[in-house]
Protein backbone atom coordinates (compact mmCIF):
# COMPACT_ATOMS: atom_id res chain seq x y z
CA UNK A 1 0.00 0.00 0.00
CA UNK A 2 1.18 3.52 -0.85
CA UNK A 3 0.75 6.21 1.80
CA UNK A 4 -0.66 9.44 0.40
CA UNK A 5 -0.50 12.73 2.27
CA UNK A 6 -3.38 15.20 2.28
CA UNK A 7 -2.00 17.14 -0.69
CA UNK A 8 -1.88 13.99 -2.84
CA UNK A 9 -5.43 13.12 -1.84
CA UNK A 10 -6.67 16.60 -2.70
CA UNK A 11 -4.97 16.40 -6.10
CA UNK A 12 -6.69 13.06 -6.77
CA UNK A 13 -10.00 14.54 -5.71
CA UNK A 14 -9.59 17.55 -8.00
CA UNK A 15 -8.54 15.35 -10.92
CA UNK A 16 -11.66 13.27 -10.42
CA UNK A 17 -13.87 16.35 -10.46
CA UNK A 18 -12.24 17.58 -13.68
CA UNK A 19 -9.02 16.03 -14.91
CA UNK A 20 -8.80 18.60 -17.72
CA UNK A 21 -7.99 21.27 -15.16
CA UNK A 22 -4.48 22.59 -15.61
CA UNK A 23 -1.83 21.89 -13.02
CA UNK A 24 -1.88 25.60 -12.22
CA UNK A 25 -5.62 25.50 -11.49
CA UNK A 26 -5.24 22.41 -9.31
CA UNK A 27 -2.27 23.99 -7.54
CA UNK A 28 -4.31 27.05 -6.55
CA UNK A 29 -6.99 24.81 -5.03
CA UNK A 30 -4.63 22.56 -3.05
CA UNK A 31 -1.97 25.14 -2.15
CA UNK A 32 0.92 23.95 -4.31
CA UNK A 33 2.91 25.28 -7.26
CA UNK A 34 2.28 24.05 -10.79
CA UNK A 35 5.58 22.15 -10.87
CA UNK A 36 4.90 20.39 -7.57
CA UNK A 37 1.43 19.33 -8.77
CA UNK A 38 2.97 18.03 -11.99
CA UNK A 39 5.58 16.09 -10.01
CA UNK A 40 3.02 14.56 -7.65
CA UNK A 41 0.69 13.51 -10.48
CA UNK A 42 3.60 11.90 -12.35
CA UNK A 43 4.66 10.11 -9.17
CA UNK A 44 1.13 8.74 -8.61
CA UNK A 45 1.03 7.58 -12.24
CA UNK A 46 4.40 5.82 -11.85
CA UNK A 47 3.25 4.18 -8.61
CA UNK A 48 0.15 2.82 -10.35
CA UNK A 49 -2.31 4.82 -8.25
CA UNK A 50 -3.47 6.80 -11.28
CA UNK A 51 -4.02 4.37 -14.16
CA UNK A 52 -5.62 6.67 -16.72
CA UNK A 53 -8.08 9.45 -17.45
CA UNK A 54 -11.56 8.98 -18.86
CA UNK A 55 -14.59 10.93 -19.97
CA UNK A 56 -18.09 10.20 -18.67
CA UNK A 57 -20.22 10.31 -21.82
CA UNK A 58 -24.01 10.08 -21.75
CA UNK A 59 -24.39 7.57 -24.56
CA UNK A 60 -28.08 7.23 -23.69
CA UNK A 61 -28.43 10.68 -25.29
CA UNK A 62 -26.90 9.28 -28.49
CA UNK A 63 -29.75 6.79 -28.80
CA UNK A 64 -28.27 3.79 -26.99
CA UNK A 65 -29.70 1.57 -24.26
CA UNK A 66 -27.61 -0.53 -21.86
CA UNK A 67 -27.80 -4.30 -21.49
CA UNK A 68 -25.87 -6.14 -18.79
CA UNK A 69 -24.99 -9.83 -19.06
CA UNK A 70 -23.97 -11.72 -15.91
CA UNK A 71 -22.32 -15.13 -16.26
CA UNK A 72 -21.31 -18.13 -14.19
CA UNK A 73 -18.94 -20.52 -15.93
CA UNK A 74 -18.68 -24.29 -16.16
CA UNK A 75 -16.04 -26.60 -17.66
CA UNK A 76 -13.98 -23.58 -18.69
CA UNK A 77 -10.21 -23.52 -19.14
CA UNK A 78 -7.95 -20.49 -18.74
CA UNK A 79 -7.42 -20.49 -22.53
CA UNK A 80 -11.17 -20.44 -23.23
CA UNK A 81 -11.63 -17.66 -20.70
CA UNK A 82 -8.91 -15.58 -22.37
CA UNK A 83 -10.62 -16.15 -25.73
CA UNK A 84 -13.94 -15.09 -24.23
CA UNK A 85 -12.42 -11.91 -22.76
CA UNK A 86 -10.94 -11.03 -26.16
CA UNK A 87 -14.23 -11.84 -27.88
CA UNK A 88 -16.24 -9.46 -25.70
CA UNK A 89 -13.52 -6.79 -25.50
CA UNK A 90 -13.24 -6.65 -29.31
CA UNK A 91 -16.99 -6.14 -29.67
CA UNK A 92 -17.50 -2.53 -30.77
CA UNK A 93 -20.67 -2.23 -28.70
CA UNK A 94 -19.23 -3.46 -25.39
CA UNK A 95 -18.88 -0.86 -22.63
CA UNK A 96 -17.27 -2.93 -19.89
CA UNK A 97 -15.86 -6.46 -19.58
CA UNK A 98 -15.23 -7.40 -15.95
CA UNK A 99 -14.04 -10.45 -14.00
CA UNK A 100 -15.72 -10.49 -10.60
CA UNK A 101 -15.84 -12.62 -7.46
CA UNK A 102 -19.06 -13.43 -5.65
CA UNK A 103 -22.55 -14.35 -6.80
CA UNK A 104 -21.40 -14.23 -10.43
CA UNK A 105 -18.01 -14.65 -12.14
CA UNK A 106 -18.18 -12.37 -15.15
CA UNK A 107 -20.03 -9.27 -16.33
CA UNK A 108 -20.32 -7.74 -19.79
CA UNK A 109 -22.12 -4.46 -20.39
CA UNK A 110 -23.24 -3.45 -23.88
CA UNK A 111 -24.38 -0.26 -25.55
CA UNK A 112 -27.31 -1.30 -27.75
CA UNK A 113 -29.13 0.81 -30.32
CA UNK A 114 -30.80 -2.10 -32.11
CA UNK A 115 -32.16 -4.89 -29.91
CA UNK A 116 -32.36 -7.17 -32.94
CA UNK A 117 -28.57 -6.78 -33.23
CA UNK A 118 -28.15 -7.91 -29.63
CA UNK A 119 -30.49 -10.86 -30.17
CA UNK A 120 -28.41 -12.03 -33.13
CA UNK A 121 -25.11 -11.31 -31.37
CA UNK A 122 -26.10 -13.25 -28.28
CA UNK A 123 -27.30 -16.24 -30.31
CA UNK A 124 -23.91 -16.32 -32.05
CA UNK A 125 -22.23 -16.03 -28.65
CA UNK A 126 -24.19 -19.01 -27.34
CA UNK A 127 -23.30 -21.03 -30.44
CA UNK A 128 -19.64 -20.31 -29.80
CA UNK A 129 -19.37 -20.29 -25.98
CA UNK A 130 -22.76 -21.31 -24.57
CA UNK A 131 -21.56 -24.69 -23.34
CA UNK A 132 -19.24 -22.87 -20.90
CA UNK A 133 -22.10 -20.92 -19.26
CA UNK A 134 -23.81 -22.65 -16.36
CA UNK A 135 -25.94 -19.55 -15.76
CA UNK A 136 -26.63 -16.40 -17.75
CA UNK A 137 -28.76 -13.43 -16.75
CA UNK A 138 -29.60 -10.43 -18.91
CA UNK A 139 -30.91 -7.13 -17.57
CA UNK A 140 -31.29 -3.54 -18.72
CA UNK A 141 -29.65 -0.62 -16.94
CA UNK A 142 -31.97 2.37 -16.64
CA UNK A 143 -30.13 4.97 -14.58
CA UNK A 144 -26.70 5.64 -13.11
CA UNK A 145 -25.98 8.42 -10.59
CA UNK A 146 -22.37 9.34 -9.87
CA UNK A 147 -21.23 10.94 -6.61
CA UNK A 148 -18.09 12.81 -5.61
CA UNK A 149 -15.34 10.66 -4.11
CA UNK A 150 -15.07 12.54 -0.85
CA UNK A 151 -13.93 9.33 0.85
CA UNK A 152 -10.52 10.21 -0.59
CA UNK A 153 -10.10 13.08 1.88
CA UNK A 154 -10.58 12.57 5.63
CA UNK A 155 -11.20 16.27 6.19
CA UNK A 156 -14.30 17.91 7.68
CA UNK A 157 -14.42 20.45 4.85
CA UNK A 158 -14.81 17.63 2.29
CA UNK A 159 -17.45 15.58 4.13
CA UNK A 160 -20.40 16.78 2.02
CA UNK A 161 -21.64 14.18 -0.45
CA UNK A 162 -22.96 15.53 -3.73
CA UNK A 163 -24.27 14.17 -6.99
CA UNK A 164 -21.88 14.84 -9.86
CA UNK A 165 -24.15 13.76 -12.72
CA UNK A 166 -26.65 11.16 -13.80
CA UNK A 167 -27.26 9.27 -17.02
CA UNK A 168 -30.68 7.83 -17.77
CA UNK A 169 -32.47 5.83 -20.46
CA UNK A 170 -35.29 8.39 -20.32
CA UNK A 171 -34.46 11.60 -22.10
CA UNK A 172 -33.95 13.42 -25.37
CA UNK A 173 -31.71 11.93 -28.05
CA UNK A 174 -29.08 14.11 -29.70
CA UNK A 175 -27.53 13.53 -33.11
CA UNK A 176 -23.79 14.11 -33.44
CA UNK A 177 -21.64 14.22 -36.55
CA UNK A 178 -18.37 12.46 -37.28
CA UNK A 179 -16.23 15.36 -36.01
CA UNK A 180 -17.98 15.34 -32.65
CA UNK A 181 -17.66 11.56 -32.45
CA UNK A 182 -13.94 11.71 -33.23
CA UNK A 183 -13.46 14.19 -30.38
CA UNK A 184 -15.46 11.99 -27.98
CA UNK A 185 -13.56 8.94 -29.20
CA UNK A 186 -10.23 10.51 -28.24
CA UNK A 187 -11.47 11.87 -24.92
CA UNK A 188 -13.11 8.57 -23.96
CA UNK A 189 -9.72 6.93 -23.49
CA UNK A 190 -7.58 9.96 -22.60
CA UNK A 191 -9.58 12.75 -21.01
CA UNK A 192 -6.45 14.68 -20.00
CA UNK A 193 -4.93 14.90 -23.46
CA UNK A 194 -3.66 18.42 -24.15
CA UNK A 195 -5.81 20.52 -26.45
CA UNK A 196 -2.92 21.08 -28.86
CA UNK A 197 -2.30 17.32 -29.14
CA UNK A 198 -5.99 16.54 -29.54
CA UNK A 199 -6.25 19.15 -32.28
CA UNK A 200 -3.21 17.70 -34.07
CA UNK A 201 -4.64 14.17 -33.89
CA UNK A 202 -7.92 15.34 -35.41
CA UNK A 203 -6.39 17.79 -37.91
CA UNK A 204 -8.54 20.62 -36.53
CA UNK A 205 -7.77 24.00 -35.02
CA UNK A 206 -7.51 24.19 -31.24
CA UNK A 207 -10.34 26.73 -31.14
CA UNK A 208 -12.63 24.44 -33.15
CA UNK A 209 -11.93 21.52 -30.83
CA UNK A 210 -12.43 23.65 -27.73
CA UNK A 211 -15.74 25.03 -29.03
CA UNK A 212 -17.01 21.55 -29.83
CA UNK A 213 -15.99 20.17 -26.41
CA UNK A 214 -17.76 23.10 -24.77
CA UNK A 215 -20.86 22.47 -26.89
CA UNK A 216 -20.90 18.73 -26.12
CA UNK A 217 -20.60 19.58 -22.43
CA UNK A 218 -23.36 22.20 -22.63
CA UNK A 219 -25.68 19.68 -24.28
CA UNK A 220 -24.99 17.21 -21.48
CA UNK A 221 -23.34 14.57 -23.67
CA UNK A 222 -20.05 15.06 -21.84
CA UNK A 223 -20.80 14.73 -18.13
CA UNK A 224 -17.32 14.93 -16.60
CA UNK A 225 -13.61 14.37 -17.11
CA UNK A 226 -12.37 11.89 -14.51
CA UNK A 227 -9.44 9.80 -13.32
CA UNK A 228 -9.02 6.03 -12.99
CA UNK A 229 -7.73 5.21 -9.50
CA UNK A 230 -6.31 1.86 -8.39
CA UNK A 231 -7.92 1.89 -4.97
CA UNK A 232 -6.04 -1.17 -3.76
CA UNK A 233 -2.85 0.89 -3.91
CA UNK A 234 -4.20 3.22 -1.23
CA UNK A 235 -5.79 0.61 1.01
CA UNK A 236 -9.34 0.69 -0.34
CA UNK A 237 -11.54 -1.87 -2.08
CA UNK A 238 -14.48 -1.54 -4.45
CA UNK A 239 -17.63 -3.59 -3.81
CA UNK A 240 -20.96 -3.79 -5.63
CA UNK A 241 -24.03 -4.29 -3.42
CA UNK A 242 -27.21 -5.68 -5.00
CA UNK A 243 -30.51 -5.15 -3.21
CA UNK A 244 -33.66 -7.13 -4.02
CA UNK A 245 -36.78 -5.46 -2.68
CA UNK A 246 -39.76 -6.95 -0.92
CA UNK A 247 -41.47 -3.56 -0.67
CA UNK A 248 -40.81 -1.54 -3.82
CA UNK A 249 -42.34 1.61 -2.33
CA UNK A 250 -39.19 1.89 -0.19
CA UNK A 251 -36.87 2.22 -3.18
CA UNK A 252 -36.43 5.99 -2.92
CA UNK A 253 -35.88 5.81 0.84
CA UNK A 254 -33.08 3.31 0.36
CA UNK A 255 -31.48 5.44 -2.38
CA UNK A 256 -31.68 8.49 -0.10
CA UNK A 257 -30.15 6.50 2.75
CA UNK A 258 -27.11 5.62 0.65
CA UNK A 259 -26.63 8.95 -1.14
CA UNK A 260 -25.29 10.77 1.93
CA UNK A 261 -22.78 8.05 2.83
CA UNK A 262 -19.12 8.97 2.19
CA UNK A 263 -18.32 5.52 0.76
CA UNK A 264 -20.87 5.74 -2.09
CA UNK A 265 -19.49 6.02 -5.64
CA UNK A 266 -22.46 5.08 -7.86
CA UNK A 267 -26.10 4.14 -7.48
CA UNK A 268 -27.89 2.30 -10.27
CA UNK A 269 -31.42 1.22 -11.14
CA UNK A 270 -32.20 -1.60 -13.54
CA UNK A 271 -34.88 -3.96 -14.78
CA UNK A 272 -33.98 -7.58 -14.18
CA UNK A 273 -31.46 -8.95 -11.66
CA UNK A 274 -31.47 -6.67 -8.59
CA UNK A 275 -33.79 -3.71 -8.01
CA UNK A 276 -30.99 -1.46 -6.78
CA UNK A 277 -27.22 -1.44 -7.15
CA UNK A 278 -24.74 0.56 -5.10
CA UNK A 279 -21.02 0.70 -5.86
CA UNK A 280 -19.05 1.58 -2.77
CA UNK A 281 -15.42 2.08 -1.78
CA UNK A 282 -14.42 0.95 1.72
CA UNK A 283 -11.35 -0.45 3.47
CA UNK A 284 -12.23 -4.14 3.59
CA UNK A 285 -14.84 -6.88 3.60
CA UNK A 286 -15.62 -6.38 7.28
CA UNK A 287 -16.66 -2.79 6.61
CA UNK A 288 -18.85 -3.96 3.73
CA UNK A 289 -20.57 -6.56 5.90
CA UNK A 290 -21.16 -3.90 8.55
CA UNK A 291 -22.86 -1.69 5.96
CA UNK A 292 -25.04 -4.57 4.72
CA UNK A 293 -26.14 -5.34 8.28
CA UNK A 294 -27.01 -1.70 8.97
CA UNK A 295 -29.12 -1.55 5.80
CA UNK A 296 -30.80 -4.84 6.69
CA UNK A 297 -31.76 -3.57 10.14
CA UNK A 298 -32.95 -0.19 8.93
CA UNK A 299 -35.17 -1.61 6.18
CA UNK A 300 -36.03 -4.88 7.87
CA UNK A 301 -39.39 -5.54 6.21
CA UNK A 302 -38.57 -3.94 2.86
CA UNK A 303 -35.59 -5.95 1.59
CA UNK A 304 -35.91 -9.50 0.33
CA UNK A 305 -32.20 -10.10 -0.15
CA UNK A 306 -28.80 -8.40 -0.36
CA UNK A 307 -25.73 -9.77 -2.10
CA UNK A 308 -22.41 -8.40 -3.27
CA UNK A 309 -19.57 -8.95 -5.72
CA UNK A 310 -15.98 -7.76 -5.86
CA UNK A 311 -14.72 -6.47 -9.24
CA UNK A 312 -11.41 -8.27 -9.75
CA UNK A 313 -10.29 -6.90 -13.12
CA UNK A 314 -11.66 -4.53 -15.74
CA UNK A 315 -10.55 -5.98 -19.07
CA UNK A 316 -12.30 -3.16 -20.91
CA UNK A 317 -14.09 0.01 -19.89
CA UNK A 318 -14.98 2.49 -22.59
CA UNK A 319 -17.80 5.01 -22.26
CA UNK A 320 -18.50 5.20 -25.98
CA UNK A 321 -19.39 2.55 -28.57
CA UNK A 322 -17.47 2.62 -31.81
CA UNK A 323 -19.82 4.28 -34.28
CA UNK A 324 -19.76 3.96 -38.04
CA UNK A 325 -20.31 7.08 -40.15
CA UNK A 326 -20.95 6.65 -43.85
Amino acid sequence: MVNLDMKDRKILYELDLNCRQSNTQIGKKVGLSRKVVEYRIKRMEDEGIITGYWTAIDTFMLGYQVIRVYLIFQDITSKIKEDLIDYFSNCKESWAVISVSGEIEFAVIFWVKDFNWFHNFWNKTLDKYGKYFSKQTISTLNQVISYNRNFLIPDEKYKHKKELYRTSSVGQNVIINKVDFNILNELAVNARIKLVDLSKNLNLSSQTVKNRIDNLTKKGIIKAFRVYINFSKIGLQKFVIWIYLKNHSKKLQIINYFKDKPYLEYSCEAIGWSDLQFEIIVKNLNKLLEIIELVENKFLNSIRKQSFVIPIKYHKERWLPEMDFK
